[in-house]
């Protein structure tokens, strides 16, 4: 009988193994494109191409990735213009900061790299304009469009200690959000002296659950993480006497979606248990990334 039980296990072992083949498709390059447009700045356009799973990920993998001499045009409707290639280590006086916002690289790094941006010189941003957008590249043509809409402004901005930190909280807010549209935003803050914004843990959000509503909210200071000089208990906390200005943007769905689903992906950490993700784009013609325009809105706080 023990001998009967052995056999019929091992039947239903095997009879339950079967050899599944995964036809996995080789890797294609496809152009990358982050460009931008807010109220009163011009477009920025970053043009990349992707990275095979198994390639290098260091420097020069990086730098290699941008892509130099394409066409890049930008039109709202009245104005058509050809972007202008400026590269990092033939920067306009005066535009350094700004290359190393874009970039996330310091400048006296930045100014001794060779990378590319796509600049309007002859539009700016305005709120209630569309922009078409088309990139040329090896003989394929990519475009996208996207809007500046009108911006939500906060009714209150205003910081309190948090918990047993009596010097110590986050920066709160009051927003009464819009009910006759569906609408999304971007948060993002500086001390008063610094010259890029900084943006926080999540950064990105929409009204799904709130539209019509007003609310409080508070968020934390993505600052003091990278500074040695807070201890460790203060991290994510603005202190007393500090002077920070918020920049709040409102953007597209589409645009959302984008980053929303991005931040998702960084958030995932590679944890292989996450829910898989593929990023949107809303760029036609086989390429990826976003286009995207901002009308930002702008207020102040002492934390006091």
């Amino acid at each position: 009988m023990k001998v009967f039980y052995l056999t019929l296990i091992a039947l239903t072992l095997f009879s339950c193994t079967k050899e599944v083949k995964i036809d996995i498709p080789g890797y294609q390059d496809q152009l990358v494109i982050d460009g931008n447009i807010e109220t009163g700045q011009p477009a920025i356009v970053l043009l990349s191409k992707t990275n095979d799973i198994y390639s290098p990920t260091n420097l020069d993998a990086y730098l290699n990735g941008f892509i130099s001499g394409a066409t890049v045009i930008i039109s709202d409707g009245t104005t058509t213009d050809t972007l202008t290639e400026i590269c990092t280590d033939n920067l306009p006086p005066g535009s350094e900061q700004i290359a190393s916002a874009f970039f996330g690289i310091p400048v006296d790094q930045l100014v001794n790299l060779h990378l590319c941006a796509y600049v309007s010189l002859n539009i700016v941003g305005e709120v209630g304009k569309t922009y078409n957008l088309t990139v040329k590249h090896e003989g394929k043509t990519y475009t996208s469009t996207t809007a500046i809409y009108q911006p939500t402004s906060l009714d209150s901005l205003y910081w309190k200690p948090q918990g047993d930190l009596p010097n110590y909280g986050f920066s709160w807010a009051k927003l009464s959000d819009p009910g006759a549209t569906n609408d999304a935003y971007k948060w993002e803050v500086k001390y008063l002296s610094d010259f890029n914004f900084s943006k926080t843990f999540n950064p990105y959000f929409n009204d799904k659950f709130f539209n019509g509503l007003s609310f409080d909210f508070g968020y934390e200071n993505p600052m003091s993480f990278n500074d040695s000089t807070i201890q460790q208990e203060y991290k994510g906390y603005f202190k007393q006497g500090d002077t920070i200005v918020v920049k709040f943007s409102k953007l597209g769905q589409k645009e959302y979606n984008f980053f929303e689903k991005k931040y998702n992906q960084l958030y995932s950490g590679g944890n292989p248990f996450a829910t898989p993700t593929n990023i949107p784009t809303n760029i036609q013609g086989g390429a990826l990334g976003i286009w995207v325009g901002y009308s930002p809105w702008y207020d102040t706080l002492i934390c006091q």
